[in-house]
């Protein structure tokens, strides 16, 4: 178990890898986004410092209209040197009549052919200015920022502006770096998120995925036949229904292997009572340890448990035709009356060891359509109960009722212990024997009334039963008088 993989160590995994994909798309659009705003900062601030360059050109030329006198060549230094700019200014014919070599003996050389700018490039900055990274014209190796501009320069004593071209360089490295601090400080800070969520994550994972081989554990043993164990249902993030109803459906196959055990038990026991008696009374009577004037008596008794036996086995059976739905009542109209008698005669010798009165079986006869088996058995389940249940010198009664809507009642009430309102709620489960009834009811299968009620609702009608506890217990069924006609 421990070398097995639950599906949430798979799905932890697929939760950092998508964690990890999600903090890398972000980090790169972040750090590209956050490059070009600071990359924009950068070129407008060059801008500006190359419009007031030119502005402050502009205004020295109108004094002494002379682009190389030595107040440009002061504020083209004092330019340069402040504000860390390479600045070229070309007259209109692309020729550059001003740089830092007019005054610096070693002038910075990072522009290649920096002496003149093609005709291509002065029609371009006619029509607007350039403000970019510039690689392709520059030997170094780092780009630079270049803001290219066209102006005019007017002195005093000019009739036409002089047209003019300045190429402004300042150097990127801030832009570089800043991108780079960025990606370093990102870095870190997705390390260390992705560190804590795969802590925070991996614990509470870990917790379910414990869960799960827990779960799956006990299920195992489920499958086993091994119910010791309930699955918990109060592990935090968990849904606790589904632990909650396989634990019901344990308990439930659990409780039905223990009925089943019983039930079988019950049914060897009560197969072989009757057929020990019935084996006794016959090698009585073939050995003659019976005499001839009393065979006729156990032959009676013999009867009695062979037809016993045969209702033991037809309520087997009956329950699994009835599971399987291919019992079908034979109906046909019926002395329930004489029914009820047949059955209370089968009990003669129980009744008269009990000293019980038996009270309403000299009523009106009432007929019926039913199954004279089917009806019988329900009867003889009744009348059982009846007679076990009893107390000594008790009172069995019976009645027979015909309502105007067309149905039969039949009344079978016993004095004696009764029944608890929990134990009326289960009477007619199947395999269900009260509590009290184990200590009277050794042999009894808990069939009978589960039988009965099937058989009731098969006629149609119905069965309930009433009780006062301490006082008397009573089974009334319900049949219709005529079947209703099927449809069709």
């Amino acid at each position: 178990m421990k070398g097995r993989k639950s599906s949430y160590d798979k799905l932890f995994i697929f939760i950092i890898v998508i964690i990890l994909s999600i903090n890398i798309i972000l980090g790169i659009v972040a750090i590209t986004v956050s490059s070009t705003i600071f990359k924009s900062s950068k070129l407008d601030e060059l801008r500006k410092m190359g419009d007031l360059f030119i502005k402050c050109m502009s205004d020295s030329y109108t004094e002494n209209n002379n682009t190389r006198s030595t107040t440009i060549k002061n504020l083209h230094k004092r330019f340069s040197n402040k504000y860390h700019l390479v600045i070229y200014i070309y007259d209109d014919n692309g020729n550059c009549v001003l740089s830092d070599a007019d005054y610096e003996n070693n002038p910075q050389k990072i522009v290649k052919n920096s002496e003149k700018i093609s005709e291509k490039e002065r029609e371009r900055l006619e029509k607007d200015d350039y403000l970019a990274l510039e690689a392709k014209s520059i030997s170094a190796n780092e780009p630079y920022m270049l803001y290219a501009s066209c102006f005019f320069l007017q002195g005093q004593n000019d009739l036409i502006p002089n047209r003019m071209y300045a190429k402004i360089y300042a150097n990127s490295s801030s832009v570089n770096s800043f991108s780079v601090k960025l990606m370093v400080f990102y870095t870190l800070f997705c390390l260390l998120s992705v560190f804590i969520q795969m802590f925070i994550l991996s614990r509470r994972f870990k917790g379910l995925s414990n869960y799960e081989n827990t779960f799956r554990r006990i299920s195992e043993q489920f499958a086993k036949r091994d119910f010791s164990e309930n699955i918990p249902v109060s592990v935090p993030y968990t849904t606790p229904e589904i632990a909650e109803y396989v634990n019901k459906v344990a308990a439930d196959v659990a409780k039905s292997e223990e009925t089943s055990k019983t039930f079988i038990a019950n049914v060897s026991h009560e197969l072989r009572t009757p057929i020990t008696t019935i084996g006794g009374f016959v090698d009585g009577i073939l050995d003659g340890t019976i005499p001839k004037g009393r065979q006729k008596e156990y032959l009676i008794l013999v009867s009695k448990e062979i037809q016993r036996l045969r209702i033991l086995i037809s309520s087997m059976l009956n329950m699994s035709r009835f599971e399987t739905g291919t019992l079908r009542p034979n109906f046909r109209d019926v002395n329930l009356t004489d029914i009820v008698i047949q059955t209370v005669l089968m009990f003669e010798k129980k009744i008269e060891d009990k000293h019980l009165e038996v009270e309403g079986l000299g009523s009106d006869r009432m007929s019926a359509e039913v199954d004279p088996d089917l009806i019988q058995q329900v009867i003889y389940n009744l009348v059982e109960n009846a007679v076990k249940f009893i107390n000594d010198g008790g009172v069995l009664s019976f009645r027979f009722e015909r309502s105007v809507n067309g149905s039969c009642t039949i009344g079978i009430k016993n004095t004696g212990e009764g029944l608890k309102n929990d134990e009326i709620q289960q009477v007619f489960d199947r395999f269900y024997k009260t509590d009290s009834s184990r200590g009277k009811d050794t042999t009894g299968l808990g069939l009978g009334l589960a039988i009965s009620r099937k058989i009731v609702h098969l006629h149609h009608g119905h069965i309930v039963v009433k009780s006062v506890y301490g006082e008397y217990t009573e089974f009334l069924i319900q049949l219709p008088e005529k079947q209703p006609k099927k449809k069709g």
